[in-house]
């Protein structure tokens, strides 16, 4: 829009006096910048004001005596004073007839036939034919904007390009506008001056004259205008137009830019605008135009990064004169000047490189390091997401700047790591065999200074991590990975090739970090202290992680041990992500070697006294000084370790290699539960390792995971236990473990003590009360006396079950031992975790005692499911790790001697299944036969009916753990059953096991075995099952028993016939109470025995045969069942 250069605008000093109508400033303004306004002084001057106040009509006073000395005033006052009624009228009537006519321009109401041009009609006409002449005009042009559909267009006229009218011209315009808006909309009449010459000279005066509708009209020309302004004459204009405008009203132009960026329209005008800007403070630290382009490439709005985007790759086809190239300009300009003065394309040599210092060679300004960054950001910005392609002397200045050096802090550096990154990014900034040579010579720097950088800026994350992270990655050819962490840093998404990176990948490889350069220095490297995931960025872990998956230090035989252990020590919460894959791959290049041909290349395992190390005094009074992070770590990799040791047998055993396992002993003095109780109120600060080690503890320990232990955890920490608690105050008595052994030792007589000694302790938390472990179960035998207390024995119960949330293993051990018979108490025989595996039966060896004391028969039971678990895991992990090894060494043993190897013909996991089997059937069968009643308790039973005895409660606690058994294995159940157990018990096992159901399932398979007392088992156990399961399996089963007993009549001897329904025949009573539609067949049944035994009787004299005299016998209990059947 050259064609205005020459006139004179409303300045922003007049715009702000018009805008709070500041009579005061008017006054001050010269004649020309005051007759750009004398419509709206005119206007206001003349019109009847809303405003009655005396403030108003002084000001109003002063506003007369600025206009009486104009002369153009008087023609103002002349067109105000024209019937504007009568010209909107018809004005709309020439509307009508132009929309009839097509829009032609024929026949014009307003305007009748001209004799002269337009211009010399103007200058001649009276006031009203001045305003009919420009409103016909103005209406001519907005009809045609209208019918354009969009496209540009310039409009010729004389009324609007003539110089010499051109005051009066817009005199009339601003007068039509203010007293036609219905007719003249603003926003149109804008629209519309856009097409004329001098349009926004106009568009200026008309909104000057109504301060007000700057924003409206702003948003109308912003929404109405194009995507692309650069690319069309339209778009150019508008955006000239709109950049006069707000350099009117300064004050507004970030506004204006806004409303650019929230529609996405002209983009041109952003930039312009922000150039055009000039804040009231300067802003040493970054610019307005690299905040502005920097918001909009590197925001979260998908829109405008591409719309401006766009704008970047469209306008770099343009001559220099577009507004990208001015921004390009500034840009530089700012990039230059924050440039080290003494920078140049000289590189120095060697002998140079030791004067560096002295003569501030290349040394950023701490001033300017922030603004750097920012810049280089931006750049990044411009060249990977909107296409920028770089002239040579941007390339140059900028890799200028990124080889910069700048002073030791946070922000220097976060700059080198920037530049570093965008080196990578866009190595074609990187061309001549100079500027190779001075990007080689910066990364030596890096090299040599970042341990300085790192001392001197105190942040854990500086660039030499990430400089040793790229080299690694370019070993291991993860091109892909190099790529991530560029973009991560410079925190854009860039699409970067990875052929391009073969340059970078050379110079990395061969000239700066070969490989054994890499593991040697990352050994080196400290470690990061109080490792949390709050330490951002690019840390040794992560280097050392990448040189374990590509298996570097067994390689090159460099020890990694004590650098990953120290690491682990200096580790708190949050749980830093990359601890976990580092452990993994870690136990991974301690099992696995890196070749096939090199079995011997593996990494060496934490070893066992650093482990206790870290767990010294956890369990007892003195605390650990290691963080609760770092044990649970530790414990992590001890479990996984094993884990991954078992799953690699095969492939060890093939390699002849056989890694050390770590010993029970170890496993003994580590307080899992009690960890895993911690981690599972940090579980939102570990991340995922509380998941982990439970999925591992669920592997390796099932007993540390049973149910019941979970339920009684959360009895523990529930709300009643935290409001107990809250009554022990701090000047509650303190016992000591001493003073609870000496109030055992006086159970009898000093009960009351020990009693109030134990509640005290119930107040205790976990944690608190394992110092008392050993007191409280060394002294549990003494609880075996007759009179002591049921309510002392209650509390040892809850005590124990405290502890066993937090100790169990170390708990179970101790408690075993003390509850040994007295014999092998004298013996001082003690029993280690290892015994208790191998052989879980001993906890029920205990002293006979226990067995009719229900609370510690409760905590007995608890403690041999533990063991019966525990034993099946050990036993498991046990045939993983001798199986491979033995069979590889059996196999070449009978190669050797025979040629091929031999088949076992029972298989080590037979063995296996069957040991258990055994285990778990003696465990129950003893059990079974502790619910027996001595005679004593017999006779007690009969006397008092037995329902609160303690024998009741301990068969009680025994059925619910057979119920535990035979859910969880129901061949348990199946062998039990086979192996059968005193008919005496079966009233108290159908009764007090809810799952003896499952027997009706394998009860016809127990009446086909060949011997006779398995039949009459089975016969007497059908019949409490039919009592006590009254189902239609029931009867099925049932009807088959009668069946075979039917069948087994024919075809035994009398001997055996007599021993088989002697027991069985009063078991068809129970058949038909439970099921009443048996009764046919059991009286048909009894009605054959009955034959039977007559016909024996009548055959054989009684003296002769004895046998007839239990003939007899039988048929008399024959009668008496027949007449007990038909009452």
């Amino acid at each position: 829009m050259a064609d205005s250069v020459s006139l004179q605008f409303v300045s922003p000093y007049a715009f702000e006096a018009m805008q709070k109508v500041d009579v005061a400033r008017l006054a001050a303004l010269s004649d020309p910048e005051l007759r750009l306004l004398l419509p709206c002084l005119v206007r206001m001057a003349l019109c009847a004001p809303a405003d009655q106040s005396n403030a108003w009509a002084q000001d109003k006073k002063l506003i007369l005596r600025l206009l009486s000395g104009v002369e153009a005033v008087n023609s103002i006052v002349a067109l105000l004073s024209v019937d504007f009624h009568a010209l909107e009228q018809d004005a709309r009537k020439e509307q009508q007839l132009r929309h009839k006519a097509g829009g032609s321009n024929g026949e014009s109401i307003l305007v009748s036939q001209l004799q002269h041009g337009l211009t010399l009609e103007f200058e001649h006409s009276d006031p009203l034919r001045r305003l009919r002449l420009a409103l016909s005009e103005l209406l001519a042009i907005m009809n045609k904007v209208a019918d354009s559909n969009g496209e540009f267009f310039l409009r010729s006229s004389e009324l609007f390009e003539s110089p010499v009218y051109l005051e009066e011209v817009a005199d009339v315009l601003c007068i039509l506008q203010a007293e036609l808006p219905s007719l003249l909309p603003i926003i149109e009449v804008a629209e519309a001056l856009l097409h004329v010459r001098n349009g926004e000279w106009f568009l200026c005066l008309l909104v000057a004259n109504v301060p007000d509708s700057f924003s409206e009209v702003c948003r109308g020309l912003i929404k109405n205008g194009e995507r692309q302004d650069e690319e069309s004459v339209g778009g150019r204009r508008r955006t000239e137009a709109l950049r006069q405008l707000c350099q009117m009203n300064p004050s507004q132009a970030l506004n204006i830019r806004a409303m650019v960026v929230e529609e996405c329209h002209l983009p041109g005008l952003g930039v312009a605008l922000t150039l055009d800007y000039k804040p009231d403070t300067a802003d040493e630290a970054v610019s307005p135009l690299v905040s502005y382009v920097s918001g909009l490439l590197l925001g979260t709005n998908g829109k405008v990064r591409t719309w401006f985007s766009m704008f970047i790759r469209n306008g770099q086809k343009r001559e220099s004169s577009s507004v990208l190239w001015q921004m390009r300009r500034q840009l530089l300009l700012e990039l230059v000047a924050i440039l080290p003065r003494s920078r140049s394309t000289h590189v120095p040599n060697d002998s140079d490189m030791d004067s560096e210092s002295s003569s501030g060679y290349s040394g950023l300004r701490e001033e300017h390091v922030v603004k750097a960054s920012a810049l280089l950001r931006l750049y990044c910005a411009l060249m990977g997401i909107a296409g920028l392609r770089p002239t040579d002397e941007e390339a140059e200045q900028l890799l200028q700047l990124m080889t910069s050096r700048p002073p030791a802090t946070p922000a220097g550096v976060r700059f080198v790591s920037l530049s570093f990154c965008k080196l990578l990014a866009f190595p074609t900034l990187v061309s001549t065999p100079e500027q190779e040579q001075l990007m080689v010579m910066w990364l030596s720097w890096m090299i040599k200074e970042e341990e300085y950088f790192e001392s001197a800026a105190g942040v854990s994350a500086s660039f030499g991590e990430m400089l040793l992270l790229v080299a690694m990655y370019f070993h291991s050819n993860q091109l892909s990975a190099i790529i991530e962490l560029v973009c991560s840093t410079l925190g854009m998404k860039i699409a970067i090739k990875p052929s391009s990176l073969s340059k970078m990948k050379t110079i990395f490889t061969q000239e700066i970090f070969t490989e054994q350069v890499v593991t040697a220095h990352a050994v080196r490297v400290a470690v990061t202290n109080n490792l949390s995931a709050n330490i951002t960025g690019f840390l040794p872990i992560h280097c050392i992680y990448q040189l374990l998956r590509s298996r570097a230090f067994t390689k090159h035989k460099v020890s990694i041990k004590d650098w990953i252990f120290r690491q682990l020590c200096e580790t708190t919460t949050p749980l830093h992500t990359q601890l976990l894959p580092l452990i993994d791959v870690y136990i991974n290049s301690i099992l696995t070697p890196a070749s096939k041909t090199n079995p011997e290349a593996t990494n060496q395992p934490i070893t066992e006294q650093e482990i206790l190390n870290v767990f010294q005094g956890l369990a007892g009074v003195v605390r650990s000084h290691y963080t609760i992070t770092t044990q649970l770590l530790i414990l992590y990799y001890i479990l996984s370790y094993e884990e991954a040791l078992l799953a690699n047998t095969k492939t060890l055993a093939l390699m002849q290699k056989k890694p050390k396992s770590y010993s029970p002993a170890l496993m003994d003095q580590i307080p899992i539960k009690h960890l895993i109780r911690q981690a599972q109120g940090l579980q939102q600060e570990l991340g995922g390792l509380h998941s982990a080690l439970l999925r591992l503890l669920a592997t390796n320990y099932p007993h540390l995971c049973m149910v019941e232990d979970w339920i009684s955890e959360e009895e523990v920490t529930g709300t009643l236990p935290l409001l107990r608690k809250m009554l022990l105050t701090s000047s509650s008595c303190k016992y000591s473990q001493t003073q609870l052994r000496e109030a055992f030792q006086n159970v009898l007589s000093g009960g009351p003590r020990l009693l109030r000694i134990l509640e005290h302790l119930t107040l205790l938390s976990a944690g608190d009360l394992i110092p008392y472990a050993e007191a409280l179960t060394a002294s549990m035998g003494l609880l075996l006396e007759d009179g002591v207390s049921r309510r002392i024995l209650q509390t040892v119960n809850k005590l124990w079950m405290v502890l066993n949330t937090v100790m169990p293993r170390k708990l179970w051990v101790m408690t075993v031992n003390a509850l040994q018979p007295l014999v092998k108490l004298l013996r001082q025989q003690k029993y280690t975790q290892n015994d208790l595996m191998v052989d879980p039966l001993i906890v029920l060896r205990c002293d006979s005692r226990v067995f009719r004391c229900p609370p510690l028969m409760d905590i007995t039971l608890h403690m041999l499911n533990g063991y019966l678990l525990a034993s099946k895991a050990y036993l498991n992990a046990h045939l993983k790790e001798t199986a491979e090894f033995e069979r590889q060494a059996q196999t070449v043993s009978n190669l050797g001697l025979s040629g091929q190897p031999d088949t076992p013909e029972v298989t080590r996991e037979e063995l296996k299944n069957a040991l258990l089997a055994a285990q778990d059937s003696a465990a129950v069968q003893i059990l079974l036969e502790v619910c027996l009643p001595s005679p004593q308790e017999e006779l007690q039973l009969e006397g008092e009916g037995g329902l609160l005895s303690d024998l009741r409660e301990v068969q009680c606690l025994i059925c619910c753990l057979l119920h535990q058994m035979f859910i969880a294995d129901p061949n348990i159940a199946k062998l039990v059953h086979f192996q059968g157990y005193p008919q005496a018990l079966l009233p108290l096992t159908v009764a007090g096991i809810p799952s003896m159901h499952i027997c009706l399932d394998f009860i016809p398979e127990l009446l086909a075995q060949p011997q006779l007392e398995k039949q009459i088992f089975a016969i007497q156990l059908l019949s409490h099952l039919c009592t006590q399961y009254a189902l239609p399996k029931s009867l099925s089963v049932a009807r088959l028993a009668i069946s075979v007993m039917g069948t087994l009549l024919t075809v035994q001897t009398r001997v055996k016939r007599f021993a088989f329904f002697m027991p069985t025949l009063p078991c068809l009573i129970s058949f038909c109470k439970a099921f009443p539609p048996l009764f046919d067949d059991v009286m048909s049944l009894l009605v054959q025995v009955g034959q039977v035994s007559a016909a024996d009787v009548t055959t054989k004299a009684r003296d002769i045969d004895p046998l007839i005299a239990s003939e007899c016998i039988l048929q008399s209990y024959l009668t008496e069942l027949v007449l007990i059947c038909i009452g």
